[in-house]
């Protein structure tokens, strides 16, 4: 037996022409180096729920502040620094996005208004 005959490995599948009969509209895509197919799929359907097939431009960020990183979220300052003892052990590049501060506040329209209107003598 030679190893050609059972390395699948060795070169990249084709589209067969009976596949190629049946399938209508096939595109194949992915980011320029390759390196995380599903965040690239998640870009360009949110782009294809905006457009609306004209060649209009899209107005929308090609990628998010989060982009092809992963993010954690610790609730307390023991927990933000057993995040930063475990990124420094798996050499990870971190950005911390609150510089230190993990103390959240609402922000500055949360409850100063009431939504609802006053009527019949009935305040707010």
């Amino acid at each position: 037996m030679r190893a050609t005959e059972f390395l699948f490995e060795k070169q990249e599948g084709k589209l067969r022409h009976r596949y190629h009969q049946a399938t209508r509209g096939l595109n194949r895509f992915r980011d320029p180096g390759g390196y995380d197919r599903t965040y690239e799929l998640n870009r360009v359907m949110m782009a294809v729920a905006c457009a609306d097939g004209t060649d209009s431009p899209i107005d929308m960020d090609a990628a998010s502040w989060v982009g092809k990183y992963n993010t954690a979220h610790p609730y307390t300052d023991e927990e933000a620094r057993m995040m930063k003892q475990a990124f420094k052990a798996v050499g990870s590049e971190t950005h911390d996005m609150n510089h230190g501060d993990n103390h959240s506040q609402e922000p500055d329209d949360t409850h100063k208004a009431s939504p609802m209107q006053a009527f019949m003598g009935y305040p707010r």
